[in-house]
């Protein structure tokens, strides 16, 4: 039993029963994190050792193997947690654990310089993570020698955290900390070496020095049972000890990046790319990234988990930092471990944090380079175009400096294949364009085959000229976010007027002049006949095949836009579809040749099908079916 000497009793620096009080009942809202806290500083401790010992190897005292032991004891209701790192002096206690908002950590950086203090591995500057023991414990000792004293100069600390704590001289053989908790009645969970296990590995796994438990295994007889006495007790490394991001890429294989994603993924599937990155400089963080081959089952849920694993100096800080990511990247799994970030005592993120931006930006355009190095195996990138792409295609509009990257990532269905697998890139297309045309046509529609067989695309078919299929719930969103690639604009086939630009000469553009001129008469007949079912109606040339079509105005919101809304529960104000005649098609000229009820008939049968081809919903499908009749029959 060690013999406690001078022992005086203390008042914390601070108004430390609030604080304490506010942070055990506010601010940790998960009481486990406490041993991640403890592993944390005893893992401080030893890095503190390791870069002093550089300069005076005897501090190791010869034991330089530096390590974190756990240990509990079900009966007594407590867990021990000892280093074997710098460990602390009367002085360093007083002031290390007599104040909340000091860090040992802070005063030691200050005393180091040059390449030093820049390979310092060192964790804390969090200042209250000691106190998080408090969380479950009603009291705390802690039993501490610095490495290089005598062993006369041990200290113990003890407090129940209630503003006051007792500081006693100790003799303590062994250099370092070790730190007791007397649990809370409602802490006894703690207190089970699979809890203790698991808790290490989740929170700690990838501390460089290794976390160690004792492992009690007895000897068999003949016949599998236990012999009496032969109890032996080894300690065996419970984490990971593999910070396996902070190595050389040169040094990883790919196996081993493999097996660390279904780690930081809980994914039982490799990923189909990474990127491992180290930045240095003003802002110091080394990221790695992955892109998962399959999507998980909460990917469209926008409140849903997201983001990379944050640690800081190694040490889990939380699993689901979805601040270091835009939205549409969410897919995006991995690790950010960093220095530079300013963090609460809870260690959770300022989010006004100016560093956090920073951050975010750079790991979006490493994201958006990960993808661009896939794209260019495009199995691969089908794959992950397959799974990902309709979340991709927020980009363009939630992200305005890289709409251009996303741009370049986007693959579409298009009339150049005529299938409806996505596989075709704006690069692509701007490659393929026609001599003389200065746009980027589309067609949006509900489905694959309205997309494909859009009267809007008969002229398009007979120019030649390629048009993007589309036919994703998010199409037409993306689309009014997405104005531009490469210098092209994007044009609507199914709004505003046609504009082939160059394609077509100046002989076919006098002839559809002279032809609109021709059917002034007809189109006046039918506008009157239609009255304010319709905006307007023209004679086109955007038709080879059909009798008529229907546009909408170029900025007005397109129908599949409008069904979406209203599915919602959005009211929409009701829009006038402008109808263009085919003045080549014999329905046309039956109907200009037709008189009375009979036209009148036909310009509402003409109308009704051309918004039915245009995927639309009618009105009144039963006076359609009606004046169908009744034409049929005449």
């Amino acid at each position: 039993m060690t013999t406690a000497t001078h022992e005086e009793t203390l008042g914390f620096q601070t108004e430390v029963k609030q604080l304490l009080n506010l942070m055990i009942h506010s601010l940790y809202s998960n009481r486990e994190i406490f041993l991640r806290e403890l592993i944390s500083n005893a893992a401080d401790a030893c890095d503190k050792l390791r870069y002093a010992a550089l300069d005076n190897d005897a501090l190791y005292e010869g034991d330089s193997e530096l390590r974190v032991e756990i240990e509990h004891d079900k009966e007594a209701n407590t867990i021990t947690l000892r280093d074997n790192g710098i460990g602390m002096n009367r002085e360093d206690v007083i002031a290390n654990l007599g104040t909340i908002a000091r860090s040992g950590t802070a005063e030691f950086l200050k005393q180091m310089s040059g390449e030093q203090q820049k390979d310092a591995k060192l964790i804390g500057q969090f200042g209250v993570g000691f106190y998080s023991g408090f969380i479950v414990a009603d009291e705390v000792a802690v039993r501490t020698r610095k490495a290089g004293t005598q062993a006369s100069e041990g200290v113990e600390w003890r407090s129940k955290g209630e503003g006051e704590f007792t500081v006693a001289d100790i003799e303590r053989e062994i250099h370092g900390t070790e730190i007791t908790l007397y649990l809370k009645e409602d802490a006894k969970e703690f207190a089970d070496d699979y809890r203790l296990q698991s808790l290490v590995r989740k929170y700690s796994d990838h501390i460089e020095v290794p976390v160690r438990m004792p492992k009690t295994e007895t000897a068999k007889d003949d016949e599998g049972n236990d012999i009496e006495g032969s109890e032996v007790t080894t300690w065996e490394t419970v984490n990971e000890a593999t910070t396996l991001w902070a190595r050389p890429k040169s040094e990883v294989s790919d196996d081993e990046y493999k097996a660390f994603y279904k780690h930081v993924a809980h994914d039982f599937s490799d990923p189909l790319a990474w990127s491992h990155n180290k930045v240095e400089g003003k802002l110091e963080y080394t990221s790695l990234l992955y892109v998962p081959g399959r999507a998980p089952f909460d990917m469209y849920e926008r409140d849903g988990a997201r983001g990379v694993k944050l640690y800081v100096q190694r040490v889990f800080i939380m699993d689901d930092a979805e601040q270091f990511l835009p939205l549409y990247l969410r897919f995006i799994k991995g690790v950010l471990d960093t220095r530079d970030l300013s963090l609460n005592v809870s260690r959770e993120l300022l989010q006004q944090d100016p560093q956090v931006d920073k951050i975010k930006g750079a790991l979006t355009k490493r994201a958006l380079d990960m993808l661009k190095k896939l794209s260019k195996d495009s199995e691969q990138y089908q794959t992950f175009w397959n799974t990902f792409g309709s979340v991709l295609k927020e980009g363009p509009g939630e992200d305005f400096a890289n709409r251009e990257k996303v741009a370049g990532l986007l693959r579409f269905a298009s009339t150049h294949t005529d299938t409806a697998t996505q596989d075709q890139s704006l690069a692509d297309y701007v490659e393929r364009m026609k001599e003389g045309q200065k746009k980027i046509y589309y067609v949006v529609a509900d489905s694959f085959n309205a997309a494909k067989n859009s009267p809007h695309l008969e002229i398009f078919r007979k120019k030649g000229i390629e048009v993007l299929l589309l036919s994703d719930r998010i199409d037409e969103w993306l689309m009014s976010h997405l104005t531009e690639f490469d210098g092209k604009s994007f044009a609507d086939v199914a709004k505003g007027e046609l504009d082939l630009g160059d394609v077509e000469d100046e002989a076919e553009k006098k002839a559809q002049e002279e032809t609109a001129k021709a059917k002034e008469d007809l189109v006046k007949r039918v506008k009157e006949a239609l009255n304010d079912g319709v905006q307007e109606v023209k004679v086109t040339h955007r038709l080879t095949d059909s009798p008529a079509c229907v546009v909408l105005p170029e900025h007005e919101m397109g129908y599949q836009m409008r069904r979406i809304m209203e599915a919602a529960g959005q009211k929409m104000p009701e829009v006038k579809p402008i109808l263009e005649l085919n003045p080549e098609h014999p329905l046309v000229a039956r109907l200009e040749g037709a008189e009375g009820e009979l036209f009148t008939h036909l310009a509402h049968i003409l109308l009704d099908q051309a918004i039915i081809a245009e995927g639309g919903h009618l009105d009144d499908p039963a006076a359609y079916v009606k004046r169908l009749n009744s034409v049929l029959t005449a």
